[in-house]
């Protein structure tokens, strides 16, 4: 018996927070249930995209698109300026009328329901954060698809969990699974999916809460694979290729201060982001207005690229800017170093002015361009270094999503599964831990839980473990 009073006291709550209302074999079949909801959702999401995009850009009424190629030629002329224009009109109306939790990209809102509204999150967002943010990504809106697919698997879990009339502990669970189970679907990235449900949203880690987990990404990722195809986000061949060789130790670490570089870049990316929403905010006009002007802007950005360069570069998601850079098909620093301030201008008036989407699209972008571009100018100060450009676009995806959102974890695991190469996970690992440290000196907040603690919500970043206690237990003699 515990022969510690004053322990068992204590621990009372404990084991009454750990209690499975539920066994775990039911829990297993609704991780699998939320998994195939978001799986398809995933999906869905994808072709509401393609529809949108095709529809305002080409005038066509087809279903798929591929986010990795530029978009042809348009058959509206400098009228592709209004375009972005277009879709902050039904954006606008969409989170105004139905849901305001849609607004912005989607985590935070999350993070909120699982810390401070017991799991619970209308069913009512899953249907019009996926229009608005299908409208402002297919539209033209520097925003990117995490944020939308973690609210819409996060919220069937949550819709799951009130029905099955789940303790808010389990309903937290299945949030997790559904947001896991959208990431691994709509990247392809089942491993960074369940790190990212770990490092954000699990309150817990243990058999109870990463079984379902795993249920869901598997089913999830199945989906995807099945319908949106099994190949990686950026599929470039060469990167593919296993080099077996120790990376040297001078290039290992030069990735230090170029670590240092990136976190300075989340910073920045970070607190500009909230710096544009206040200035919106302070505009005299409505939610119109200033959502209307802000994608006016990004119109003649788009314009301004396509008449200069050929391609609209900064818009949407801009994976097809990121195939080129990994593909060394822009490799110029200073034109690489204007399309990641463009892109920076580009993402703050989209999420500032009141657009729905996410933020690890863009955070792709500008790891990819700044990296790309510190790497081509270390390699032009020092020929023959022996650290290629690419190793520098990739280490600064990973350092950009670690830096800014404080999943590092994630970050790691997401670009490797994404590009599938391997040969630089030394240097991406470096690149991303400093980052993340140096984002930390400067601002404790994430990009995630800055937003709630401007609400006077305070959000830990990962998992804090409980103080060790010893349990005195007595034994009888045999």
């Amino acid at each position: 018996m515990i022969r510690n009073q004053k322990f068992k006291r204590f621990f009372k709550p404990s084991e009454s927070y750990l209690r499975q209302e539920l066994s775990m074999s039911v829990m297993a079949l609704l991780a699998i249930l939320v998994g195939i909801v978001a799986g398809f959702g995933a999906v869905v999401f994808r072709l509401m995209i393609g529809f949108i995009h095709n529809l305002m850009f080409t005038g066509r009424i087809r279903f798929l698109y591929d986010a990795n190629v530029h978009t042809t030629v348009n058959p509206w002329g400098w009228l592709i300026i209004f375009v972005p224009v277009i879709g902050a009109i039904a954006v606008v109306w969409l989170v105004k009328t139905f849901a305001p939790e849609a607004k912005g990209h989607g985590v935070p809102e999350v993070l909120e329901a699982i810390h401070f509204n017991g799991g619970k999150i209308r069913p009512i967002v899953v249907v019009i954060k996926s229009l608005a943010s299908a409208i402002s990504i297919g539209t033209g809106g520097s925003v990117g698809r995490e944020g939308p697919i973690v609210q819409i698997g996060a919220a069937f879990g949550s819709l799951l969990g009130v029905l099955a009339k789940l303790s808010a502990e389990q309903r937290n669970v299945l949030i997790a699974a559904g947001a896991a189970g959208g990431i691994a679907a709509t990247f392809n990235t089942p491993v960074g999916a369940l790190a990212f449900a770990i490092e954000l949203m699990l309150m817990s880690v243990n058999a109870f809460t990463l079984f379902p987990l795993g249920l869901s990404v598997v089913t999830a990722t199945y989906i995807g694979r099945l319908f949106l195809g099994m190949t990686p986000s950026f599929y470039i061949p060469e990167l593919g290729i296993p080099m077996f060789h120790l990376i040297a130790l001078k290039v290992l670490l030069i990735f230090i201060p170029f670590g240092i570089l990136i976190g300075l870049f989340s910073m920045l990316f970070l607190r500009s982001i909230y710096w544009f929403e206040d200035l919106f905010d302070r505009f005299s006009g409505s939610y119109y207005v200033r959502h209307l002007s802000g994608m006016f802007v990004i119109g003649l950005i788009m314009y301004a690229f396509f008449r200069f360069s050929g391609h609209y570069y900064v818009e949407g998601v801009g994976y097809a800017t990121i195939v080129d850079v990994l593909s060394s098909t822009l490799s110029h620093p200073m034109f690489l170093l204007l399309l990641a301030f463009a892109k920076l201008l580009s993402t703050d008036l989209t999420l500032g002015s009141g657009a729905s989407g996410g933020i690890f699209s863009p955070a792709l972008f500008l790891g990819a361009t700044f990296g790309a571009a510190i790497g081509s100018v270390s390699q032009m100060i020092v020929p023959g270094f022996g650290s290629h450009p690419i190793y520098f676009a990739i280490a600064g995806m990973a350092g950009m999503i670690g830096g800014s959102t404080g999943a590092v974890i994630t970050a790691v695991t997401m670009v490797i599964e994404m590009t599938q190469d391997n040969n630089v996970i030394l240097p991406i690992i470096v690149a991303a831990t400093t980052a993340y440290a140096v984002r930390k000196l400067f601002s404790e907040a994430s990009i995630y839980t800055m937003k709630l603690l401007r609400r006077g919500e305070i959000v830990q970043e990962g998992l804090q473990a409980m103080p060790a206690f010893k349990i005195d237990i007595a034994r009888d003699d045999p």
